[in-house]
């Protein structure tokens, strides 16, 4: 399968999809920009949620579910989100349709609904009409809720997992009683959505605010993760956004505080979505396939037992299926979730080298091979994915004590792919201090899609903070500000743009 997928050099956007095709993650639709995820891409997709999951409710929250549905006044009522989302929202108008003998199926005319529906392009406006009944005292906050649910965004240029009219997702809305208390609260869910990306995806991302520009319609500020690409693109993984009392004073949430005055509580709202398993495929994979982290894993090890006759198989087979209950039966720990090692023995009479092939396409991280000259010596070959060929191979590893070894090489793998997508990215993190370099370092859209053509950079440089000069570079060079990082250049400066004075450095990117 691994001939199909065309590689990174030639064309990285047919390679990318190529990976998801070949390794058996998503499908499109017949409904137009919505997709089908296929067993594999959803087990990746449950394995996420499991490990968010856990995060959330190790900070406090619980899980809920709020209603597909939003009366269009609802999201009237919060003027910025009503801007910013009203070119995105599929409306429903009707209740009924009509079947009538020698006509086609048709909506029945005399089933218009009174207020036509918002299929959710996001929850606040429902979550917080539904906060001011659960709201009366500063003893009913915070409320700490998350829920897991799909959304709906008209979007007119789709592709997998990145960018689809549906998408599946965690979407948290939080209540308090002060303004520290959500900023706080905006602050720990942006680094909970860091952890996830660095410890779980082995993805390194910088951390900081949105521009306001940039920031989610009604929010006071958002704070975002974003990650490099292998083609030098930004991707926004993760978004944390302070709303401030601005919800709270459009759906009428108060609160009696200690003092018995009355006050508007103040709110967060933080998500990820699918979007994570695009990231995922962008950061790691090569041009034989998927790359999985093994954390991340859906099928952590596969064994594959080797011989030219059943006879040469049987024993083969027999040490497959000990070293595989071996591998199940380790001590659950917190690296995989308390969850056992995801073990499979394929003793399928396919060849051994398409059996190889497609364990390498899925991007199962360890494959192990027993074949009748090992049983001999009572060992095994171990070969890791991320290191493709005979460099990712181990001859000659003991059968006895080859559960522990392949449980320290899936700790090693999680270790090495970060640490490799950390030095990709350092590297192509650069600084640019006049106009020049910059448009340099951004060439015009189509040289940068030449075959071969070098990856994009991040790129610091200085601007003067104001949405004009952010908008003129967007439509000339095709940049955007992606985030104001937490951990980079503080000083102030010139900006390269328009030579007023600038606050400090931003980082600017091309993004998908």
């Amino acid at each position: 399968m691994a001939d199909v997928i065309t590689t990174r050099a030639k064309n990285y956007s047919q390679w990318y999809l190529d990976i998801v095709k070949e390794a058996g993650l998503a499908d499109n639709s017949d409904v137009r920009g919505c997709m089908v995820i296929k067993p594999t891409g959803y087990a990746l997709w449950e394995k996420m949620q499991r490990g968010l999951d856990r995060l959330f409710k190790d900070t406090g929250h619980v899980n809920a579910y709020f209603p597909l549905f939003i009366p269009m006044s609802f999201l009237a009522k919060e003027e910025q989100m009503a801007e910013g989302f009203a070119k995105e929202c599929a409306v429903v108008t009707h209740y009924r349709l009509k079947a009538e003998p020698g006509k086609p199926l048709h909506v029945d005319p005399t089933a218009e609904l009174e207020e036509p529906l918002i299929i959710r392009p996001t929850s606040e406006t429902i979550i917080w009409n539904t906060y001011k009944k659960w709201v009366q005292s500063y003893r009913d906050l915070p409320l700490l809720i998350n829920q897991w649910c799909n959304v709906v965004r008209w979007e007119m240029r789709t592709r997998l997992f990145l960018r689809t009219a549906e998408f599946l997702w965690q979407e948290g809305h939080t209540a308090h009683a002060t303004a520290q208390e959500a900023e706080a609260e905006t602050l720990q869910m942006v680094r909970v959505y860091q952890k996830f990306a660095e410890e779980w995806m082995a993805m390194p991302v910088l951390v900081g605010p949105k521009t306001d520009g940039q920031k989610f319609p009604g929010a006071v500020y958002t704070l975002c993760i974003e990650a490099m690409m292998q083609d030098g693109k930004a991707l926004q993984a993760g978004t944390s956004h302070f709303l401030g009392q601005n919800f709270a004073k459009a759906f009428d949430v108060t609160f009696k505080d200690k003092e018995n005055k009355e006050e508007f509580a103040w709110a967060t709202s933080w998500g990820v979505s699918t979007r994570l398993i695009g990231g995922l495929i962008m950061t790691h994979s090569d041009d034989n396939g998927l790359v999985v982290p093994p954390r991340l894993a859906p099928l952590h090890v596969v064994i594959v037992p080797l011989g030219k006759t059943e006879a040469e198989r049987a024993p083969s087979i027999a040490a497959a299926e000990k070293l595989a209950a071996e591998l199940r039966a380790l001590p659950r720990d917190d690296f995989f979730g308390y969850e056992p090692i995801s073990v499979k023995v394929d003793a399928t009479d396919k060849s051994p080298g398409s059996k190889f092939t497609e364990y390498e396409v899925r991007g199962v991280p360890v494959r192990v091979e027993i074949g009748p000259k090992d049983i001999e010596k009572s060992a095994c070959v171990v070969a890791r994915r991320d290191v493709p060929g005979k460099e990712g191979k181990q001859f000659g590893v003991p059968l006895t004590g080859a559960a522990d070894h392949v449980a320290k090489l899936l700790r090693d793998i999680q270790a090495a792919l970060y640490n490799r997508a950390k030095a990709f990215r350092d590297s192509r993190i650069v600084t640019a201090n006049t106009l020049d370099e910059f448009k340099a370092l951004f060439p015009e859209r189509e040289e940068a899609k030449e075959a071969g053509a070098e990856p994009l950079k991040f790129v610091y440089a200085h601007w003067d903070g104001t949405k004009e000069t952010e908008d003129r570079v967007q439509k000339e060079y095709a940049a955007t500000i992606r985030c104001l990082p937490f951990d980079g250049p503080q000083e102030a400066g010139t900006c390269i743009f328009t030579g007023k004075p600038s606050a400090r450095r931003v980082i600017f990117a091309r993004a998908y």
